[in-house]
């Protein structure tokens, strides 16, 4: 009986099977990176004291994935750390990606007065402090005056390190943040091993 062309190749059987789990590795990673998790490192003191620079994070991207098969918009909760592409970026720019804390939600009037944001609602008209479930984060006054209504499709994002310039967000030149620009929530702080925290 003649033997498969495979049988009589054994090294053509080993490269092609090499090739197989390396396509299926990158494919697998594809697909996790785009629709379950992804990895960013924070560069900057903009979310001081909660966040410092190379600690490494995990961006949940299950919720934006879900919201996309649904057909829907994701909306992250407020007060979450979310990261999104910046919308200011250009090649050559070292952000392309930022991370922040959510303020104030699409159609929301956010104000920002002697060092403390209000946001006003339907639910709220009388305001209320969105900083008030933050379990102590942040913990600096907030430098700027801002009083706006978050156009639609669009979310209001502050650092945490809020006195001076130290955090370029929404209130000092970012401006509001599309909704289709943001990757996730993010979950996990994975570095360094000895502050590893969920979110």
């Amino acid at each position: 009986m003649e033997q498969s062309f495979i049988s009589r190749h054994p090294l053509i059987k080993d490269v092609t099977s090499i090739a197989i789990f390396v396509i299926c590795v990158l494919a697998g990673t594809l697909l996790i990176n785009n629709f379950v998790f992804r990895s960013f490192s924070v560069i900057g003191p903009s979310m001081e004291t909660t966040l410092y620079t190379n600690d490494r994070l995990i961006v949940n991207r299950l919720p934006v994935t879900l919201a996309q098969l649904e057909n829907k918009t994701y909306i992250p909760n407020r007060g979450q750390i979310i990261v999104f592409k910046n919308p200011l970026f250009s090649q050559g720019m070292p952000d392309e990606y930022i991370v922040k804390r959510v303020i104030a939600l699409p159609g929301e009037r956010v104000v920002l007065k002697n060092g403390s944001y209000t946001v006003f609602n339907s639910q709220y008209p009388n305001g209320f402090n969105p900083d008030d479930n933050n379990h102590g984060e942040p913990g600096s006054p907030t430098s700027g005056s801002v009083d706006e209504i978050v156009p639609d499709g669009e979310l209001f994002v502050s650092g945490d390190h809020r006195q001076g310039n130290y955090s370029l967000d929404s209130r000092n030149g970012l401006g509001t943040i599309p909704l289709y620009d943001v990757v996730g929530p993010v979950s996990l702080r994975i570095y360094p091993f000895n502050k590893i925290r969920t979110f």
